[in-house]
């Protein structure tokens, strides 16, 4: 682990010292990061998730709290911790499936034992609340009995066979060797885990273009779309639709302070697009010849708003007011299950003054001999804004479904739909937006809530803003 911890420290310094900033370069290295401490971590031969889930949470802490602007960091711990937890259930699953039919063997009407696995097995089918791992052979045991009493109130010949067939489980230890069984095929687990982390990297560098598959269908020809700032992921999605032959004509506010549109028009430029670059302050007087704008973010918060660039506010309120279309374009591990009121969530940080003043220009106005020492000129540098839900139409993601009856997706989601995204994608079930009084600590790493249980309030999302 000596080896581990040193990498570990040297991403601590590296977040610590801001020599890694952007959420999708925190993303990757913290996912390789955990890739390397689960591969060279020794687990011991029982409770091999419980000890892997332990040690991502230390190696968590450690990432967000060197910087929690950072929120991308967070967002991969919890994705591989439900990664972990999804594979050992899987095993767990396999496992107590394979004994209920080596269990069955004795009896004659393959009807009935078939009946009887799928009823075991479909208890712990995926996309219930999970249960604490050591409760499963009796939470089995409880599944079960109540399966067989609740098919007839008069018992059968054969319902009395299966009966036997389950106390003869629980009274000879069977649930015991499920477990056992379990430990012996858990060496699958690390093997499972490190192959679901390298999807997950390969979806963050692959994120750009799924997303940008996506421009033909929102971008058509002649429109005028405007952006703010700096973002990959927005120039990939623009010139992806330039690629399939749509005429259009970019708005490229320059971003202050850092004047990152400066880049992000230079870049649109040598792909052979029509590029304007317009003033922050311009963008309201520019919104009405626009028909849609749109914006990479840092981050996506639970209830659908957005963190992104300072500035990015002022843009979203523009387009409301002139009924331009509000489009975020963003990969899913910007998706964070935390609400923007969450204590534990740092929405900003001040930057440097330099990029705004030079300290020679206005040394005459810092004078520190006055009164109690404080300067007459103050500088204040804000890094982020946030959007709220309510001034966003639509958000772009790269997530792909299996049935196509989600497949209506693919062209964006509305603000209301990143909890169900964060749910799929980190085992969550979103709690109460105000805390309902649980901590930092619950927000943080909990996947046992159930939107079932929570009271109609909660379950209101924001409505479509065309």
């Amino acid at each position: 682990m000596a080896g581990t911890q040193s990498l570990v420290n040297e991403l601590v310094t590296k977040l610590k010292k801001r020599k890694v900033e952007g959420s999708q370069a925190t993303a990757l290295l913290t996912a390789e990061l955990l890739r390397s401490v689960i591969s060279q971590m020794k687990v011991p031969q029982t409770s091999q998730a419980a000890t892997l889930i332990e040690a991502i949470k230390s190696v968590g802490e450690q990432l967000i709290a060197a910087n929690p602007v950072e929120l991308a960091v967070g967002n991969i711990v919890r994705r591989v911790l439900h990664i972990i937890r999804e594979e050992d259930f899987s095993i767990a699953t396999n496992a107590l499936g394979g004994l209920m039919s080596s269990a069955c063997d004795d009896n004659k009407d393959t009807g009935e034992q078939k009946d009887f696995q799928v009823q075991t097995v479909a208890a712990f089918a995926p996309g219930r609340t999970l249960r604490p791992l050591h409760c499963m052979p009796f939470l089995t045991a409880h599944v079960l009995l109540k399966a067989y009493f609740s098919r007839s109130n008069k018992m059968s010949s054969k319902s009395s066979i299966h009966y036997k067939v389950v106390l003869r489980l629980v009274c000879n230890g069977m649930l015991s060797l499920a477990a056992a069984d379990r430990n012996t095929k858990s060496w699958k687990l690390k093997h499972d885990v490190i192959e679901a982390v390298n999807e997950l990297i390969e979806d963050i560098n692959n994120c750009y273009e799924q997303i940008a598959e996506r421009a033909v269908e929102l971008i058509h020809q002649n429109e005028v779309i405007l952006t703010f700032g700096r973002s990959r992921t927005v120039r990939e999605f623009l010139c992806a639709a330039k690629d399939k032959r749509r005429s259009f004509q970019v708005f490229v506010a320059e971003g202050a302070p850092k004047y990152q549109g400066h880049a992000l028009a230079k870049d649109l430029v040598a792909r052979g697009l029509q590029t304007t670059v317009i003033t922050d302050s311009a963008v309201f007087a520019m919104i009405s010849r626009v028909n849609m704008v749109v914006v990479g973010v840092h981050a996506v918060m639970a209830n659908g708003g957005v963190i992104g660039p300072v500035g990015l506010n002022m843009v979203a309120l523009a387009a409301r007011k002139h009924a331009v279309p509000f489009v975020v374009v963003a990969g899913t591990h910007k998706l964070c299950p935390l609400y923007p009121q969450n204590p534990a969530v740092l929405q900003n940080e001040m930057r440097c003054p330099s990029e705004l003043l030079q300290f020679g220009e206005f040394s005459d106005c810092m004078d520190f001999s006055v009164g109690s020492g404080t300067p007459l000129l103050n500088v204040v540098n804000p890094a982020f804004d946030y959007v709220p839900p309510e001034l966003v139409s639509l958000f772009i993601t790269d997530i792909r479904f299996e049935s196509a009856k989600e497949n209506h997706l693919l062209k964006g989601v509305p603000p209301s739909i990143p909890w169900v995204l964060l749910s799929r994608l980190s085992g969550f079930s979103m709690p109460l937006p105000d805390g309902n009084g649980m901590g930092a600590h619950d927000w943080i790493w909990s996947s046992e809530y159930d939107i079932q249980s929570l009271p109609e309030k909660s379950k209101t999302h924001p409505t479509i803003t065309q």
